[in-house]
């Protein structure tokens, strides 16, 4: 990893790649967090602190091939759940006829 940016607008994306937030930290960063100023959303930004510091210690990631899912918005997190229920044998037959009716009655 040579850089992260938190949030950045479509057009200035450095990259396709997202961080899909699950990190394995040094406790170092929870110093440059301390002195971190405000970023993205006028919030302390963990991204941040962690682009601070990128090239005084390794930093890896894994790319990921899959389905991704904004859970930090409230349709997002409801995609992820029904996409994930789905996926499950256990429950896919039951949440998929809960759906169909649901639609059906809200039309």
């Amino acid at each position: 990893v040579k850089g992260l940016v938190e949030k950045p607008p479509v057009a200035e994306a450095p990259s396709n790649l997202i961080i899909s937030g699950r990190y394995i930290l040094q406790p170092e960063v929870m110093r440059v967090l301390e002195k971190q100023e405000k970023g993205a959303g006028e919030e302390i930004q963990l991204t941040d602190a962690m682009a601070t510091m990128i090239g005084t210690q390794p930093f890896h990631a894994v790319t990921f091939d899959g389905a991704r899912y904004d859970c930090g918005s409230k349709a997002g997190y409801i995609q992820a759940n029904l996409a994930v229920a789905l996926g499950r044998p256990d429950m896919a037959d039951e949440v998929r006829a809960f759906a169909v009716d649901l639609l059906e009655r809200r039309r």
